[in-house]
């Protein structure tokens, strides 16, 4: 940890130094996930949350990372550089902290201060005061804190709350590709829920707006799966997640 956190020290003044988004008020999105989003990005000072780890939340930090942001990864020990970067994530902008132990607010708050953008995977709710403070860091210093987990009074929360994959036949076949319903509420004029058919991934390992007829298709018996509130959840829906952490 001693090693991980000297990095990430030596690393914060280049965010200064050289932001390309410097003059931007909010963090680029990919294009299927703007429309969720009142500003069509991640407003810059904010808390966002993207439901249980999973690929929604490198697809909310990609568009980002791919702008030119300085990304840092907190608490996901099994994600490698390799898995990311095919999330759409630059190596070459973003650190990693798989496992932060109990400094993790400590380390949180040191990255918002050198980092345009911070994914934090918590296991469970922060206290109040906790979150107040790193709230605080993340308007202070403009950046954003992106919170695969529970984060309440978050600026915006996005979860997928339906999916169906495709590529299985009649008892054979591969997963190939997943159809979601992503949904988004928020704060102020993010207050009314908004909500897109995507491909999560694609047949071509992209995120982007599925189809109507890909999206029709979902609701059936078997694999589609109506998820509410638990994100993911578990069985076929957990897989959407094995890509992101089986590269090293």
């Amino acid at each position: 940890m001693g090693t991980e956190l000297a990095e990430v020290i030596s690393l914060s003044p280049l965010r200064h130094r050289d932001d390309v988004l410097a003059g931007e008020g909010f963090l680029p999105v990919l294009p299927a996930l703007a429309d969720l989003l009142p500003s069509g990005g991640l407003p810059r000072g904010s808390v966002v949350t993207s439901g249980d780890w999973g690929l929604l939340s490198l697809a909310l930090a990609a568009g980002a990372s791919a702008a030119g942001a300085w990304c840092a990864v907190i608490g996901v020990p099994a994600l490698g550089v390799r898995a990311a970067a095919e999330a759409g994530l630059d190596p070459g902008r973003m650190v990693l902290i798989p496992e932060p132990g109990r400094s993790w607010p400590q380390v949180t708050a040191s990255l918002l201060d050198g980092f345009d953008l911070v994914l934090l995977r918590l296991a469970e709710t922060p206290p109040a005061p906790l979150r107040r403070k790193l709230e605080a860091a993340a308007r202070r210093y403009g950046s954003v804190l992106l919170v695969a987990g529970d984060w309440p009074g978050a600026q915006a929360h996005l979860l997928v709350a339906q999916e169906e994959w495709t590529g299985i036949g009649a008892g054979h076949g591969r997963l190939r590709a997943r159809t979601a319903r992503v949904v988004a509420s928020g704060r102020g004029a993010g207050e009314r829920p908004r909500s897109s058919w995507l491909w999560l991934p694609g047949p071509d390992g992209s995120v982007s707006a599925a189809p109507a007829w890909a999206a029709a298709g979902v609701g059936g018996a078997g694999v589609g799966a109506d998820l509410g509130a638990g994100g993911l959840g578990t069985g076929l829906g957990a897989l959407a997640a094995e890509p992101l952490v089986s590269s090293g």
